[in-house]
């Protein structure tokens, strides 16, 4: 069975030497509770729950999967017990408001608990997963009424949250919708339709499901002008607010899929099920990105938290595994052959899941500080600033840690060879559950979309400016710094570059829109490569202080610096091939002939 031991060390690193998260909750509106003392305590607890709790469920829930009996889904043995350890521990209400039942303290310090969860059990991770961004929804457009029945009970965790979006016919294209909602006089709405892929839409680890529904009113306008959400319960709430009669919604399969085995992937039937209209009609897209950009963060968290996982293992692996004798000669002489961390390809790839793993640690938790400032910060100019800069950086750590995190999946597989194919080793779940993180809260090709096309171009470069800038000034600072010259020079030229780019594709628009389309998963990926890069500057700054301070953990800063020359060195010149594909235009790609993709095939 894999192990798991949450990283609380360069989780420390991150938030305390890197991030200055102490400065930064000291500073931000009801952060004061969240004390350097306090963090590492919950932290460490969270690590606890996470190995001790969710990790021996991870594997056996894997392969024993869900059950649906006469509609009614039946979670893997041990996923309830685990859920009702997690209610009684506090966790889901962890960054919740006060006021609604929860402990208040910082939305970043959940994201730091979401990657324990992902690394030691993603498919139970995803019950709980989408609460927070019911809640939040309702927390911002519900009313004061469905505030006071949902809110409380999906904060302590009592009930659960989905987003059903999907349907049969259409994915992100939501415009395409069927599903329908008609008045009942002023008691609500009935809604009729079927959506599919909808996580943990059924489960008997909570005792009510809050479903937020798209769903359109009769009098809808075409596309997705016309989408409305709707809350709808499981069991509608009786007067006192509990689970009383069972709604017009059940579930009528259960996919079968690739992975998070563990996971209930529902196809949800709504048959005039009650429903209550959350924010104005014809609204609900809008309403429903306050979830849905919440939901993105977390998806890219699973892509970190399986980095993780399968780097612990491969790395346990490959100090254990004696094949061969190093090219250089043997250095296990006491042994027959040497372990195999001893070749350099295999280094290649543990320092590949290493450097991937710690980066897109740093990008989620600097992440972390903006969702807290775009929340909380007084000031109207700096929670501006984190909002477009969330708006910017939301679509990068969606797609780019989770196929990062596919990637490092599958070089920890690699590393363990034949026996990485082997269900026993656990590394083939590792790399079957990341495959998801790519396709679900938006595909790779949308999230790219959205960042070249709505984030950056629409503002005509002025989003992404706000980052470059910052880039620009830390190279600045360091500019004279001979240490962090061989990182510093390569950022300042990317940077630069960067915003080339960006003007290369914006002219070639203005011809034709398709450029856009040709350019965008390039581009993403260009600008997730170049934002790790400013990350582990910003890291190997922080470890050369303390080196030369003194400290006696030289060695683990020493691994910093050895770690952040390895991605300068391997793999950040990735950028070089991008931005070749962004320059070469769509031409090739629009040139060949619907027909003619078939020639070599059809008769």
């Amino acid at each position: 069975m894999p192990d798991y031991q949450a990283p609380l060390r360069d989780l420390h690193f991150v938030m305390n030497e890197v991030l200055d998260y102490p400065g930064h909750y000291a500073r931000l509106p009801g952060g004061e509770e969240a004390t350097p003392d306090i963090v590492a305590a919950i932290l460490e607890e969270g690590g606890r729950f996470a190995r001790e709790v969710l990790l021996p469920l991870n594997q056996s829930g894997d392969q024993e999967g869900c059950r649906l009996e006469g509609g009614e889904v039946k979670a893997p043995r041990g996923f309830k017990d685990a859920y009702a350890r997690y209610v009684e521990g506090g966790w889901p209400g962890l960054s919740a408001a006060v006021e609604h039942g929860g402990q208040g303290l910082p939305a970043s310090l959940g994201l730091a608990l979401s990657e324990m969860i992902c690394s030691s059990n993603l498919a139970w991770g995803m019950y709980p997963g989408l609460s927070h961004g019911a809640a939040d929804a309702l927390r911002h457009h519900g009313t004061e009424a469905q505030k006071a029945t949902y809110l409380s009970k999906l904060v302590e965790g009592v009930w659960t949250g989905t987003m059903c979006l999907t349907e049969p016919h259409c994915g992100t294209d939501l415009g395409l919708i069927k599903s329908r909602a008609v008045p009942e006089g002023d008691d609500g709405y009935r809604i009729t339709g079927t959506k599919i892929f909808i996580s943990a839409g059924e489960h008997d680890l909570a005792e009510n499901i809050v479903h937020l529904v798209l769903a359109k009113l009769p009098d809808a306008p075409e596309g997705s002008r016309g989408i409305s959400l709707f809350v709808v319960p499981k069991f509608l709430p009786d007067a006192d607010g509990n689970p009383g009669e069972r709604n017009g919604v059940t579930c009528g399969s259960l996919e079968h899929k690739m992975g998070i085995h563990g996971n209930a992937t529902c196809v949800m039937n709504f048959d005039d099920a009650k429903g209550y209209l959350v924010g104005p009609p014809h609204k609900g897209l809008a309403c429903m990105f306050t979830m849905m950009n919440e939901a993105r963060i977390g998806v890219g968290i699973q892509g970190l938290g399986l980095m993780e996982a399968s780097y612990q293992n491969s790395l346990a692996y490959a100090r254990d595994r004696l094949q061969m004798r190093a090219l250089s000669g043997a250095k296990a002489t006491d042994k027959p052959a040497d372990p195999i961390i001893v070749h350099p390809d295999v280094r290649r790839m543990l320092l590949t899941q290493k450097s991937l793993a710690e980066g897109g640690r740093m990008l989620v938790m600097y992440t972390g500080q903006l969702v807290d400032l775009a929340g909380h910060a007084t000031d109207a100019a700096e929670r501006e600033r984190a909002e477009t800069l969330l708006g910017l950086l939301t679509p990068i750590v969606k797609a780019f840690l989770t196929e990062l995190g596919f990637e490092a999946t599958n070089e920890g597989l690699q590393v363990f060879g034949g026996h990485g194919f082997i269900q026993e080793w656990g590394m083939e779940q590792f790399v079957r559950d990341a495959r998801i993180t790519r396709l679900y809260e938006g595909t790779t090709g949308i999230q790219a979309l959205d960042l070249l096309g709505r984030k950056v171009l629409m503002s005509q470069g002025e989003t992404l400016k706000v980052f470059t800038k910052e880039i620009h000034k830390f190279c600045q600072a360091n500019a004279d710094n001979e240490v962090l010259k061989p990182f510093v020079e390569p950022l300042a030229t990317l940077n630069a570059e960067w915003g080339e780019l960006t003007l290369a594709v914006g002219m070639k628009a203005m011809n034709d829109r398709e450029e856009v389309g040709a350019a965008s998963v390039d581009y993403l990926l260009y600008s997730g490569y170049v934002t790790l890069a400013y990350l582990w500057a910003r890291a190997v700054a922080t470890a050369e202080r303390a080196l030369a301070e003194g400290t006696e953990d030289a060695a683990f800063y020493r691994a910093k610096r050895a770690t952040a020359d390895f991605y300068y060195q391997r793999l950040l010149p990735r950028t070089r091939a991008h931005a070749a594909m962004i320059r070469a235009g769509g031409e090739s790609l629009m040139a060949l002939d619907e027909d003619d993709f078939a020639r070599g095939f059809a008769i």
